[in-house]
């Protein structure tokens, strides 16, 4: 019997190490308090005939399911910026201070509400535009909202929040022919242009290629 209830009282001290929802923190606190009752009694009187334990998590909560925790992703923010640091702007009322999960990264955040009028909230951005100072970025709570602010690795303006690769750039490759690194932006152009810019550039494509057109280089030489 002693050996069951040491037994039980180390796997439910395992599980409440793990547990996160509140109330099945409770009921596995409750349940070891119940246990380690039993325990001392059974160590003050070991022929004493004990009763049997009902345990409350197994009728009524399923502790495994209630670990797989589901968040509603907050993709619609707001956000500006000054030379130093961004802030982002997250319309969410109810958010206990405690109950927030966050990490942040050189090139990413990751912000978790827990246990908001009984949903899981989630705000991150797996890659930013720019790197940021993990160590100085903060979360602040409102009372209609939450200001999660990005302190910038160095100053400048950011385009944009997201990072994004620069189609438009032309390779730079010293060696490389110079008409290959401009067929290539003209590529790119065509490909993120509306159907006007298509038809203009594939125009300046055939030109090209019959020769009516003028060097492109020109005064660049």
């Amino acid at each position: 019997m002693a050996e069951d209830l040491a037994l039980d009282l180390q796997e439910l001290r395992q599980l409440g190490s793990i547990a996160k929802r509140p109330r099945v923190v409770s009921l596995i606190s409750s349940e070891i308090s119940h246990l380690e009752k039993l325990s001392k009694e059974h160590v003050s009187n070991p022929h004493a005939t004990s009763t049997p334990i009902q345990t409350p998590i197994s009728s009524g909560v399923k502790l495994p399911s209630s670990l797989a925790i589901n968040y509603v992703t907050l993709g619609s923010f707001s956000w500006d910026q000054d030379n130093d640091k961004v802030k982002i702007y997250v319309s969410l009322e109810g958010v206990g201070r405690e109950k927030i999960e966050s990490e942040f990264q050189a090139m990413s955040f990751d912000v978790k509400f827990h246990d908001v009028q009984g949903k899981n909230y989630r705000c991150a951005i797996p890659k930013l535009n720019k790197e940021i100072v993990p160590e100085k970025c903060l979360v602040v709570v409102k009372p209609k909202r939450v200001v999660i602010t990005l302190f910038k690795a160095s100053k400048g303006n950011w385009l944009d929040i997201h990072f994004k690769d620069d189609k438009l750039k032309p390779n730079l490759d010293e060696k490389r022919d110079p008409m290959a690194g401009i067929m290539d932006l003209m590529k790119n152009m065509y490909d993120e242009g509306d159907e006007d810019m298509k038809r203009t550039i594939a125009k300046a494509w055939t030109d090209a290629r019959s020769g009516n057109a003028a060097d492109p280089l020109k005064g660049y030489r």
